[in-house]
């Protein structure tokens, strides 16, 4: 059993910056993924960020530069630093964990909303 629990969305102002953050609990492995996706009304979940266990990055195209993806891996939290935000950013972001490696099972946190505006 796992379990994701998110915290650290709100409203904010275009240009402000929030930290969200990303506790797992439960039988994690050794090799995962821990990341970001974020979905917009209307539209498709998308990534925003991922890191694993190993090192391995990936941020979409558009948050390149402004958001930074990060995970203290003694407790199994992944955090994501979100920087210079824009009104296009708002969206529910979803932590997600790939628990394994090349073969994984794919786990989902409760979602938390972030709002852009002034």
């Amino acid at each position: 059993q796992v379990q994701l629990v998110e915290s650290g969305g709100g409203l904010v102002q275009p240009g402000g910056s929030l930290r969200l953050s990303c506790a797992a609990s439960g039988s994690i492995f050794t090799i995962n993924a821990m990341g970001w996706y974020r979905q917009a009304p209307g539209k498709e979940r998308e990534l925003v960020a991922t890191l694993s266990t190993i090192g391995t990055t990936l941020y979409a195209d558009s948050v390149k530069g402004r958001f930074t993806i990060s995970r203290d891996n003694a407790k199994n939290t992944v955090y994501l630093q979100m920087n210079s935000l824009k009104p296009e950013d708002t969206a529910v972001y979803y932590c997600n964990l790939k628990n394994g490696g090349t073969r994984y099972y794919d786990y989902w946190g409760q979602g938390s909303q972030v709002t852009v505006s002034s």
